[in-house]
């Protein structure tokens, strides 16, 4: 009987365990809308920004323009910006984008280069902490939806290495949102700014969705307008000026973006990890409970047989 207790007491603890992880997949995807509305209400300023830039582009030679934030230089050390999460629970994806930044590292130092991290996340921090890593600043308990305020400090500190001429290229290692059960760790250059960049692209927005009682991801293709500026059009400042004043906004939006693509895959990867615990608890309960059925059966069968033997030794 002790070990069928033991059993009841798991089936319990797994069945409150399935309630947790459950409850966790849902407040994942909670966040996951939140930011998705996050991400559309930024849209119009960066799309906006994109016009703007555009259009000096062809009003003026970019290359021709004296821009601290344009200016190509020898690379000899790099800023690293990592950005993985503050918990767990959420799959593979801190060891998939902290692997990506240490095989970048390791590249550089093959090809001579010296290199400092910039780490966004407590788990990337506390990875290469233990692993006394050069690390020049360190940001952790951002929003699980990240604003604005939180991409202009960290653009303020890459600004400050980039023109102090502490670092002469600044890459960005970040996981993409692909799905909700596929991402991918890439490497962006940041500083210096290329000029090719700002031309604008199409996009997507992801949206998610329930089908069936399940999660789904619709997307849709946003066609960005680009509209050169009249010729006539006179600047009441010099549009290198406004490049100048313009080009930082473009790269606390990069930051951003990058931030927004982060949190989603880091949200999409819990929702699919505590999914796939609460499905695995199903399972283990349906084992379990089958077990406990066939040892109870087998309980109650040597307590007949023992009943049987006792009254044919009476008799």
């Amino acid at each position: 009987m002790a070990n069928l207790k033991s059993i009841r007491d798991r089936i319990q603890s797994v069945k409150n365990t399935r309630k947790i992880t459950e409850a966790m997949r849902l407040v994942a995807a909670a966040k996951v809308r939140r930011a998705q509305e996050q991400v559309n209400a930024t849209r119009p300023f960066a799309d906006r920004l994109a016009q703007v830039l555009y259009g000096l582009q062809g009003r003026l030679r970019f290359e021709d323009a004296d821009l601290p934030l344009l200016e190509q230089r020898e690379v000899e050390n790099v800023g690293l910006v990592v950005i993985s999460g503050d918990r767990g629970l959420c799959g593979g994806y801190n060891t998939t984008v902290i692997r990506r930044a240490e095989a970048r590292a390791n590249e550089l130092t093959k090809e001579g280069i010296n290199f400092k991290y910039v780490l966004v996340g407590r788990k990337s921090i506390q990875y290469f902490q233990r692993r006394n890593q050069p690390i020049d600043a360190k940001y952790s308990g951002l929003e699980q939806v990240p604003t604005a305020a939180e991409a202009a400090e960290i653009a303020d500190e890459l600004l400050s290495l980039f023109l102090s001429e502490s670092v002469d290229r600044v890459e960005l290692v970040y996981t993409k949102f692909v799905s909700l059960i596929s991402s991918r760790p890439v490497v962006q250059t940041l500083l210096p700014l290329d000029p090719q960049g700002f031309e604008a692209q199409d996009d997507e927005i992801f949206r998610l969705t329930t089908r069936g009682g399940q999660f789904e991801v619709e997307r849709s293709k946003v066609t960005a307008e680009t509209r050169s500026f009249p010729q006539d059009m006179i600047f009441e400042q010099d549009p290198v000026q406004i490049l100048d004043a313009l080009l930082p906004l473009y790269l606390n939006n990069q930051i951003l973006r990058a931030l927004q693509e982060a949190a989603a895959s880091e949200l999409a990867a819990r929702m699919t990890a505590m999914n796939a615990a609460s499905d695995n608890a199903t399972e283990l309960v349906k084992s379990l409970t089958l077990t406990y059925n066939k040892a109870r059966q087998a309980a109650i069968t040597q307590e007949i047989l023992e009943i049987v033997g006792g009254a044919e030794a009476l008799g």
